[in-house]
């Protein structure tokens, strides 16, 4: 992992703890140009075949859209618009640059905002968001979800990549776990909050949370390839009715 984060046009070991120390938003502004040279930025492969998987829509929505990593890849299957939200204006700035030659015709919006509090009402098609769920405590999934159902039109759909929890035996169990206790006490200690946690929206354990949200909830494994066969594809419909 150490050797994956450090990458020559990535950001430095000082530039990572300079957003550690930051807030969410104000670290994500100080990371943005470099962001993509991490191993944080979802990898490709899954973004396309989630796309693939989502099909052709007329409007879609990806929410902590980031530096624009699903956006592309939904650009070209959907017909009217593809709107990203994030509140990072630094990842909106760099998305918009990175999309700026993303193929399609769907027009592009990018939208500062929060996600726990979406402006949008029975707009879009599919709703998408991608490796962001980290930012989310647990105690506002249930709000973050309400805003995904509202955006959503009813018959549309909330599409997104998680897993399972992996065992104890494996040591990204450990690593996972000694991540999150880490931020725990950096949280405790110091005013400006930096919310990230691993082992977030795992599958099944976030299933009661969409079906509580409203949502109809079905899982499809081997989905993706190798390397990320762990990978679930998780699709929760609003109902039409």
């Amino acid at each position: 992992m150490v050797m994956e984060v450090f990458q020559p046009d990535g950001p430095t070991f000082l530039e990572l703890m300079e957003q550690a120390l930051s807030s969410t938003e104000r670290g994500y502004d100080l990371v943005a140009k470099k962001f993509d040279q991490t191993p944080f930025r979802t990898p490709e492969p899954i973004v396309l075949e989630m796309a693939k998987q989502i099909g052709d829509v007329d409007d879609a929505l990806d929410v902590c859209c980031g530096t624009g990593a699903a956006l592309g890849a939904l650009r070209e299957r959907t017909r009217n618009r593809v709107v990203g939200l994030d509140f990072s204006q630094g990842m909106l700035d760099e998305a918009k640059r990175r999309l700026a030659s993303a193929p399609g015709t769907a027009k592009i919006e990018l939208v500062l905002g929060d996600a726990l509090a979406l402006p949008f009402d029975n707009e879009f098609d599919v709703v998408t968001s991608v490796g962001a769920f980290g930012h989310i405590l647990r105690e506002d999934e249930d709000r973050f979800l309400a805003g995904i159902f509202r955006a959503l039109r009813p018959g549309g759909s909330f599409v997104f990549v998680t897993s399972e929890v992996p065992p104890p035996t494996t040591p990204w169990f450990w690593m996972a776990h000694g991540f999150n206790a880490v931020m725990r006490v950096r949280n405790a200690l110091l005013q400006s909050q930096f919310i990230m946690y691993y082992l977030t929206f795992m599958w099944p354990d976030i299933r009661p949370t969409l079906v509580r949200a409203g949502f109809e909830v079905t899982a499809e494994r081997d989905v993706f390839p190798k390397p990320y066969g762990r990978g679930i594809l998780v699709r929760a419909r609003k109902p039409r009715a």
